[in-house]
């Protein structure tokens, strides 16, 4: 499918008008064109991540997440810049809730669904969402083609979600409307070891922590898992895990079980799995991508009730293996802020929105306005209640 976006092209020549070219997966595009754009620091854009989705049927086929990466094609048809789009048919595993604005258009007459959803599917980490390679000037016309395929085809919006801080920009330039919620980051300054990350807390909140970890280490072994010493019998073990807190959270887990094999055949050296044995037996698990400068905690799970352990294998090993690897922070995933308790800061994430009815615009349009002094607010109440040392 082509499509030809509204745009005055490129600060190179303003009268160059690009062509878009909508896929029907990320399978159709080749891994090296894709990555080139996307670059190799965010684990979660990259052609063998999106890939893997498809592969296993986590996205398409009932998923209610149809790839649609839109492609501007350069000289000799080479990708020059590429959206990572999903068709969407509910709002499910996004992380940035939308489900009034779905009941308030629906209740007028509309049709909210299918809308185009322009992320990294259930994956609430910060990332590019434009991938442009060394083309900035190709942001206007990439979003013109998001836009003019909603218009074209009916769909009510397009949402942009976790978006790098630096692309937002792009965004905004474009007419889209900015969103901001919280979520709570470690950040590595400069820390040797974890009890150099100890030494920057308040001495109340040091020895909760030491406490903490002792209380959940007791009786267990735990283990970094990354590459080739991830095993079968780890992934077996994890899909347990997995299966058990996203019933309980999500109704169904967005994954499928082929997808952590795919992860290990294909991603193996991006993964951080930390384990909890009993014996030679795993009882708990946390799974983390690993970035260029940051390490992403996505999913947890456990078959025996232990306590703290959840904050063990979650944080407490995320920082210690961040600090190994030298990252700048590690991104712990959506909400819980009990994370605040145990050095994770309060981080605004990003999103953009392009509304295609006028009117419906300026409502949310208001909407956000209000929604963003709020989320202000509870940045700077959160903010002054981390456990590190004032002054």
């Amino acid at each position: 499918m082509d499509l030809l976006p509204r745009a005055r092209a490129s600060r190179h020549d303003p009268r160059v008008t690009y062509t878009a070219r909508i896929h029907k997966s990320v399978s159709e595009i080749a891994a090296e064109d894709w990555d080139r754009l996307a670059g190799q620091g965010n684990p979660f854009v990259s052609h063998a991540f999106l890939k893997l989705l498809e592969d296993s049927g986590s996205v398409g086929g009932r998923s209610g997440w149809s790839p649609l990466p839109i492609v501007i094609e350069g000289e000799g048809g080479r990708p020059a810049a590429a959206l990572p789009a999903y068709l969407k048919s509910h709002s499910q595993g996004e992380y940035v809730f939308d489900h009034s604005w779905a009941d308030a258009w629906q209740r007028a007459g509309g049709s909210y669904y299918p809308k185009l959803q322009i992320s990294a599917p259930f994956t609430p980490a910060t990332g590019p969402r434009l991938l442009l390679g060394d083309r900035p000037d190709l942001a206007l016309p990439l979003l013109r083609a998001a836009e003019q395929l909603c218009d074209s085809n009916g769909l009510s919006s397009a949402h942009a979600t976790f978006i790098e801080p630096a692309q937002l920009p792009m965004f905004e330039q474009a007419g889209w409307l900015p969103r901001s919620d919280i979520q709570f980051h470690w950040e590595n300054r400069g820390y040797e070891s974890f009890a150099d990350f100890l030494g920057a807390l308040s001495s109340e909140k040091r020895k909760n922590l030491r406490k903490e970890r002792a209380r959940a280490q007791d009786g267990v072994e735990i283990r970094q898992l990354t590459g080739d010493a991830i095993r079968p019998e780890h992934w077996d073990a994890f899909w347990v895990f997995y299966q058990d807190t996203g019933a309980r959270k999500w109704g169904r887990p967005y994954l499928t079980r082929a997808a952590f094999d795919l992860i290990g055949e294909r991603m193996a050296d991006k993964v951080l799995l930390v384990l909890a044995f009993d014996g030679d037996e795993p009882v708990a698990g946390a799974l983390n991508f690993i970035g260029s400068d940051a390490l992403y905690g996505r999913y947890w799970g456990a078959v025996v009730e232990k306590p703290f352990l959840h904050f063990e294998l979650c944080y407490y090993q995320a920082i210690d293996a961040a600090i190994a690897l030298g990252l700048s922070r590690v991104e712990a995933g959506a909400q819980g802020g009990h994370k605040l308790a145990r050095g994770y800061e309060p981080v605004q994430t990003l999103s953009a929105h392009y509304i295609a009815d006028p009117n419906f615009r300026s409502a949310v349009a208001d909407f956000l306005e209000r929604e963003r002094a709020g989320i202000a607010q509870d940045q700077m109440y959160l903010g002054e209640r981390t456990p590190f040392r004032k002054g």
